[in-house]
């Protein structure tokens, strides 16, 4: 009986019993029988194939070298462990099936994971950057790069603790998860930094994506009850635009990461809060902030006036946000970084729809989609409902209940209708 602080012995593996009884077994056999196993066995697990005499040869060797192995190192040696001595040293080890598949995807599951978060890590990121750049020019379509952070994350470490911090960066994993497309990647690449990668994906996607997490974000911390209020920031790059090697997109992204971090917290410290718009006057009628005439929108990147190309990103982006927002009763106000136009987004190429009506009997295609409205096309006028509630299904945001009120129609040579609607509250 071992004393009270002796160390237990470690326990046998099963696998390790299984040969230590497999062993004793085959002393009971016959040479031919005991030949014809190890045949078998031995193709089972090594995938070698070897004749009745080079397993009966290996078997002893093996028997011979576990005795030598335990003398010079003074502790028992596994049979496992001297069979592979032997079958790698005789050059008989092709294929060694030595592991359990199951252990061994584990294991290269842990290779490219985040233990924490459970996402993909910063190795698995680079390899995959590159990887997703060659499919891309292979097949001439656009590539969308995330970098992401969490502002105040470390005021959350040093007024809750790291256990607190902790629970947030599984919000931040849990969010990526949900608001992401099965066809996107999600990676942890530091302490509080994340990547995206979102293939098939342009400029006004990307943007549109990340409003949406960082409104699923939002959501997802509420029941932390933090004193600090932890916000997401994002640098967007875009292949081939912003660059065509991955060390050029990730410079970019991080660039635009940080000059957003700079410019929207510079306001939150000067007084504004960046997750409100101004209000409109109660005294001013409705949509006269649309009819007014803007000063020209700036850039939150640059400060100057956004080239056309900017300008249409931050109106997808505002666009996406309006339709999210106007799910909730009441309305939430929203953060819009360029001054409302009539700007509209095309939806064309998408598999952009709506099931319009209250019994959703007809689908209709969403041809674009605006701040105040939405443009759908029906096959034949006698579809057109009087009462125009609809579920909106575009690309990257959830379903949208909206209610339309019908502004224009115009019927088409082919005989469908197209009706311009607004969105009423």
């Amino acid at each position: 009986m071992p004393s009270p602080g002796a160390l237990a012995p470690p326990r046998q593996l099963i696998e390790d019993a299984y040969l230590e009884l497999l062993a004793d077994t085959l002393e009971t056999l016959d040479l031919s029988a005991r030949g014809q196993f190890l045949q078998r066995f031995l193709r089972t697990l090594a995938h070698v194939e070897l004749r009745e005499p080079q397993c009966l040869q290996v078997w002893d060797d093996m028997l011979a070298r576990r005795r030598e192995l335990a003398s010079q190192s003074g502790c028992p040696v596994s049979l496992k462990t001297a069979l592979l001595d032997v079958l790698a040293t005789s050059n008989f080890l092709r294929v060694p099936i030595i592991i359990e598949y199951e252990e061994l995807k584990k294991l290269e599951l842990n290779a490219v994971t985040d233990p924490l978060t459970g996402l993909y890590n910063r190795r698995l990121f680079g390899e995959s950057l590159e990887k997703e750049l060659n499919r891309a020019r292979r097949y001439g379509q656009p590539l969308g790069l995330v970098i992401l952070d969490l502002h105040r994350f470390k005021e959350v470490n040093d007024k809750h603790g790291h256990p607190r911090g902790d629970q947030v960066l599984h919000a931040t994993a849990a969010t990526l998860k949900k608001a992401l497309r099965t066809s996107d990647f999600a990676f942890r690449i530091g302490g509080d930094e994340f990547a995206l990668l979102l293939p098939q994906t342009d400029a006004q996607q990307a943007l549109a994506l990340t409003s949406r997490v960082e409104t699923v974000f939002s959501e997802m911390i509420q029941p932390l009850e933090l004193a600090v209020g932890v916000s997401m920031d994002h640098g967007i790059a875009i292949f081939p635009q912003d660059g065509e090697q991955a060390d050029q997109l990730v410079h970019i992204a991080d660039e635009r990461l940080y000059r957003q971090k700079h410019e929207q917290h510079e306001k939150t410290a000067n007084g504004a809060n960046r997750n409100q718009t101004q209000p409109v006057p109660a005294t001013a009628p409705a949509g006269a902030a649309e009819r007014s005439t803007p000063s020209p929108p700036i850039s939150i990147e640059t400060r100057r006036p956004p080239e056309k190309q900017e300008t249409a990103i931050e109106a997808a982006a505002s666009a996406a946000s309006a339709a999210i927002a106007s799910e909730a009763q009441p309305p939430a106000p929203r953060a819009f970084s360029v001054q409302r136009k009539a700007e509209r987004v095309s939806m064309a190429g998408t598999n952009a729809y709506a099931i319009v009506g209250e019994q959703g009997a007809t689908r209709a295609r969403v041809l674009d989609l605006g701040f105040g409205g939405v443009a759908i096309e029906l096959d034949s006028p006698e579809n057109l409902p009087e009462n125009l509630f609809a579920v909106l299904h575009v690309p990257i945001l959830p379903p949208v209940r909206v209610n339309l009120k019908p502004v224009w129609k115009q019927q088409t040579k082919e005989g469908s209708l197209r009706v311009g609607c607004s969105f009423v509250s």
